[in-house]
């Protein structure tokens, strides 16, 4: 695993999250926190989960205290919340080199048990949490009649090379 490969897997889970939040700026308040059985038990809750856990391994990984959790309430909140976190997280990214890769963190989870792993493991699975969870998210944006379209990977490198 290599910087260029870590760069390009996260502006795909970028590109892929602006379709789902595309989609769910759609919605009214009432859709957006709607019960639901998948994920995090609504939209809202599922994309707050999204963003908690960015949050999260992001300030494990730069070892910095981790800010006070945003509302969310509507769609806008939320979108608002998630660019800041994205833009934390795409310059703490352009500061890595392979090497750094390598390196381990160390960090205790939320229950205090210790760990410590290479970052790009942590990196990797902040990728693949996010690709579950947009799942979830497409599938409720969808029986809202607000589907995201198609998120996968093969569409943004399509999209990427089209000029």
């Amino acid at each position: 695993m290599n910087t260029t490969e870590i760069l390009t897997l996260f502006d795909y889970n970028y590109w892929a999250s602006a379709r789902i939040m595309g989609a769910a700026l759609q919605l009214t308040p009432a859709q957006f926190n709607a019960p639901n059985t998948a994920g995090h038990g609504s939209l809202r809750g599922t994309l707050v989960h999204l963003l908690t856990a960015a949050i999260t391994w992001r300030t494990r990984l730069e070892h910095v205290e981790r800010p006070p959790e945003s509302a969310c309430a509507t769609p806008q909140d939320f979108q608002q919340a998630w660019d800041a976190e994205e833009q934390r997280m795409r310059a703490y990214l352009r500061r890595l080199s392979d090497a750094d890769l390598q390196a381990r963190v160390a960090y205790q989870t939320s229950k205090g048990v210790p760990y410590e792993d290479p970052i790009w493991q942590v990196l990797m699975q902040l990728f693949n949490h996010g690709t579950q969870h947009r799942a979830e998210a497409a599938a409720m944006l969808t029986d809202f009649n607000h589907s995201p379209g198609d998120v996968d990977m093969i569409i943004y490198f399509r999209e990427k090379a089209a000029p």
